[in-house]
């Protein structure tokens, strides 16, 4: 603006000093033109007087080298020339200011030469007798007189325009010192310049919406930010030469990174080739989506091109945790071939007895041994069926009737039904515990019990022990279950609540368990929002303790 502001001035000083030269020097040679004109006709007035009072010899006696005086008769002929000889001059008869002169007694013309460099006045009186003296004078042209005074012309113009520049620099500097420092924060504060109270008026309108459009845009921002913070899923975004431009703590998590990833390469945070691979497909196909498996867990990574008006601007990766859905998806495959193979065997035991009684082929006194049998193995479906329906009632996750439960009685019957199998082993069990009431589902509390002393005989030694006890705090109540079995090996500690999980399957007809349980168990605790924790050595026996 500065810049600007200075070159016009200069051009605006520029143009008015050369207009300014060339008036000035137009009237001043038109002024002295006219001085000369008027001394011209004065010289020729005296110099009429002199010839009519003494003819010729007056032109002899004059010697001017400035004017020039010609005498010619009344016919054109030149009586005489005080610069050329008279014979050598042709007929001045049709000369302008000759012909004018005869005729009105006074003339005037001007000539210019062939080069147009020279100027010739010439002004004519007629005499008494009817001749005509004319005067003239020649000089050089306004454009050679400029000529001539080239040099001072310039040193004048140059002299000035550096003066002008001068000037125009300071008055450029004072007419934006106020414009530079006007407070755009409040425009309508400062009175600078009336011209410019539209501009700042406007200018606060634009600001006042750009500050909306601001907050507005910092609001959807926090919005963003707030609800990708929250997500369990992992969210990256990228620009389109693939640079990180925002990354939530879930995917921080999983690419192991922080938020110094922000504005680099993202292959530079993820080097795996099918991770590079797929975004490379997205950004051809518009989607693509992988498989990992990282730190035991299962994860799908979904990776969608992100277009704006047919532009291809960047790329949106997500990370979903897919690990329950798999061991779901296992444990539904898992819990299908179980209970097909769990079901299939007592039925052909069943079936296998019946044939052999209906066909005659058992003796007599073998009979009872092979009803009984039928009989086993029915119980056994029976039992199946049961802890079968019952988990599929703790998935469903039916609304069960809360009361308050005592515990020791609870524990008290548990024991009394599993008298007969603990004997069996000749296994003691020994209940520590006062009356504890907790409000809860009496059927769960029961079948949890029922469940942890049943696995704890029939996974004991012979002439083993069980020790049941209850602890009561203020918040929780302790439930222990601990035997001096043959215990759990570590490595299968974490899937024995898994449905139809048996650490030593040889031994699963031997104890005539379904394998359910603990998944039984594991449910029912979770459905009265408890916890469950064990401990095992091999050998020597399991401790578990649920906290209610």
């Amino acid at each position: 603006m500065t810049k600007r502001i200075f070159q016009s001035t200069m051009l605006v000083a520029g143009a008015v000093l050369t207009a300014s030269v060339l008036i000035i020097m137009g009237c001043l040679y038109n002024y002295f033109d006219k001085i000369v004109e008027q001394q011209m006709k004065e010289a020729l007035i005296l110099a009429v007087q002199g010839v009519e009072n003494n003819g010729v010899d007056y032109l002899n006696e004059l010697a001017s080298s400035t004017y020039r005086l010609t005498w010619v008769s009344a016919k054109g002929d030149v009586i005489y020339d005080t610069q050329v000889n008279a014979n050598e001059l042709e007929n001045h008869g049709n000369r302008k200011e000759i012909k004018e002169a005869l005729e009105s007694r006074e003339g005037f013309s001007l000539r210019y030469s062939i080069t147009l460099l020279e100027r010739t006045i010439y002004q004519a009186l007629r005499l008494k007798d009817g001749s005509v003296l004319r005067i003239s004078i020649s000089h050089l042209t306004s454009w050679i007189l400029a000529l001539g005074m080239l040099q001072p012309i310039l040193i004048v113009f140059f002299g000035a325009l550096i003066l002008s520049g001068i000037l125009a620099q300071k008055v450029s500097k004072r007419i934006m010192e106020p414009l530079n420092n006007l407070d755009l924060e409040c425009p309508l504060n400062h009175d600078v310049y009336e011209e410019l109270t539209p501009l700042l008026t406007r200018i606060h309108q634009q600001r006042r919406q750009i500050e909306w459009q601001i907050q507005e845009l910092q609001h959807k921002n926090d919005e963003f930010t707030q609800i990708t913070q929250s997500m369990t899923e992992g969210l990256v975004l990228l620009n389109q030469k693939g640079f990180i431009l925002n990354i939530n703590p879930a995917a921080m998590k999983f690419f192991h990174t922080d938020h110094t990833c922000i504005d680099r390469d993202f292959l530079e945070i993820e080097r795996s080739e099918e991770v590079s691979q797929a975004l490379k497909i997205a950004m051809t196909n518009d989607h693509s989506e992988i498989h990992l498996e990282r730190e035991g867990k299962e994860y799908r990574l979904s990776i969608s091109r992100i277009e704006s008006n047919g532009e291809i601007i960047g790329a949106v990766i997500l990370i979903f945790d897919i690990s329950e859905q798999t061991f779901a998806e296992r444990n539904r495959r898992e819990f299908t071939a179980n209970v097909s193979h769990e079901l299939k065997t007592p039925l052909q035991s069943i079936m296998g007895s019946a044939e052999l009684i209906e066909n005659g082929l058992v003796k007599q006194e073998d009979l009872p041994r092979f009803i009984g049998h039928i009989h086993t193995e029915a119980k056994r479906l029976v039992t199946l069926i049961e802890d079968i329906i019952r988990l599929s009632q703790l998935d469903e996750t039916q609304e069960l009737p809360f009361e308050e439960v005592n515990l020791l009685v609870v524990v008290n019957e548990v024991v009394a039904s599993l008298h007969d199998e603990a004997l069996k082993k000749n296994i003691t069990i020994d209940v520590t515990a006062e009356e504890v009431y907790i409000h809860s589902v009496r059927q769960l509390v029961y079948e949890i019990i029922y469940n942890l002393c049943d696995n704890a005989i029939k996974y004991n030694k012979m002439e083993g022990k069980v020790e049941i006890s209850i602890q009561k705090d203020e918040q929780k109540v302790i439930l222990t279950v601990k035997d001096t079995g043959i215990g759990i090996p570590v490595e299968h500690q974490m899937r024995v609540f898994e449905r139809f999980f048996r650490v030593d399957k040889s031994h699963s007809k031997e104890s005539g368990g379904t394998g359910l349980g603990l998944s039984i168990v594991k449910h029912a605790v979770q459905y009265l929002n408890g916890t469950i924790d064990l401990e095992s050595v091999l050998g020597e026996g399991t401790t578990i303790q649920v906290i209610l």
